[in-house]
């Protein structure tokens, strides 16, 4: 492995991807206050989303992303997406369609999984669930304290 690389190359690139990340600590904290300056847009299948879904969030599936963006969001709001977890790129897929479209947006690393998973509010048609903490990957604090 090369290990040479520049440490002004390395730095612009981590700034570049927390330009254009955030994740579900950040997105949960934000929603909390009642105007997070954005708007949350979960990129899964209508089973997915009918399974459990961050509360808040709106629902268009990547596949109609392209098509329905324009009637459903307001271009002057920045947009979070989100889909199942790391291991699938949907939302990294639908903010590439939203920033081609012209829309501001970001999208939230480790997906509905990693929100769930650090026992976060999750909606569904009986209400509002919250699941245990994975203590794998959460503190029990729901704060990784950086």
């Amino acid at each position: 492995m090369d290990w040479s690389t520049d440490p002004a190359e390395t730095a612009a690139h981590f700034a570049r991807r927390l330009a254009v990340e955030t994740d579900v600590s950040d997105v949960h904290a934000a929603l909390e206050t009642g105007d997070p300056g954005f708007v949350l847009l979960d990129s899964r299948s209508r089973e997915s989303w009918d399974q459990g879904r961050v509360p808040g969030a709106v629902h268009l599936p990547g596949r109609e992303l392209a098509d329905r963006a324009e009637a459903e969001l307001d271009r002057s709001v920045p947009v979070v997406t989100y889909c199942w977890g790391p291991g699938c790129n949907g939302a990294t897929r639908a903010a590439l369609v939203l920033a081609g479209l012209g829309y501001r947006v970001r999208e939230m690393i480790g997906g509905f999984e990693y929100w769930a998973r650090e026992g976060l509010p999750v909606a569904t048609a009986d209400g509002l669930t919250r699941p245990d903490v994975d203590p794998l990957t959460a503190p029990r604090a729901v704060s990784c304290g950086c």
